[in-house]
């Protein structure tokens, strides 16, 4: 590759969004960074185009969606039963299985290069985990991983007590990205007994208003967020 590496990001933090909408702008993103690489194919080096990055911050209203390789026995209330519960049901192109999206959760979605950055997927992971870890760390929580399973967790030494705080889908083409991680902030945690989450029998969630008992302000939340991913990423955040 030898077009000039671009690390400017743009933020977009598009509040409280429908699902489908949400996926239908990142998916747009993605597919205009994916046709630029497809141009660059037929350029001399010297005049090889750069592309974009997007960080996108956003909150869901009830849904729940299903990865590709997900397991529909996965969603335990019958999907006739949704609209009682106010929520809906997507079958979506990203890794892993079923989770649950909602209000006081901040969803991020990456839509960006990782040949502007590095090209690697399971530091991409890790680096989006990190994240998150040292952002808890700023509310006094500690979390960190455990082997063979994506996402944050609490008490990750503990296999009795360990729950999850943040889980981690993602698709990637090319070296291009989407989708991204979910962050239980204010999270109504009921909405998780009506799935088993990310496929996993025997882990709890959690969220950061639940282990600190008390509402969180989502904007503090964001913001430091919004800065631990741009430091592990070496963004330019626009």
């Amino acid at each position: 590759m030898n077009r000039s590496v671009n690390k400017q990001t743009q933020f977009i933090d598009l509040g409280l969004i429908d699902y489908q909408k949400a996926w239908d702008h990142q998916t747009d993103l993605f597919n205009k960074i994916l046709a630029i690489k497809s141009e660059n194919r037929n350029l001399p080096d010297t005049v090889q185009l750069t592309t974009n990055n997007y960080l996108l911050f956003c909150e869901h209203p009830h849904v729940f969606t299903i990865g590709k390789s997900g397991d529909e026995k996965n969603l335990v209330i019958p999907t006739a039963d949704l609209s009682s519960i106010g929520a809906s049901y997507h079958q979506i192109n990203r890794g892993g299985d079923i989770t649950y999206h909602g209000p006081g959760q901040i969803v991020v979605y990456l839509v960006i290069d990782l040949e502007n950055f590095f090209t690697d997927i399971h530091q991409y992971m890790r680096t989006l985990e990190e994240s998150v870890i040292q952002t808890l760390k700023e509310f006094g929580v500690a979390s960190g991983r455990i082997k063979g399973l994506t996402g944050v967790w609490l008490d990750w030494n503990d296999e009795k007590k360990a729950r999850k705080i943040c889980a981690l889908g993602v698709k990637t083409s090319r070296w291009v990205t989407m989708h991204g991680l979910a962050l239980n902030v204010n999270t109504d945690l009921s909405y998780f007994n009506h799935i088993v989450p990310c496929g996993i029998q025997d882990k709890a969630v959690t969220s950061l208003k639940k282990e600190l008992s008390a509402d969180q302000k989502m904007e503090s939340v964001k913001e430091i967020l919004k800065e631990k991913i741009a430091l592990q990423f070496e963004m330019n955040l626009q």
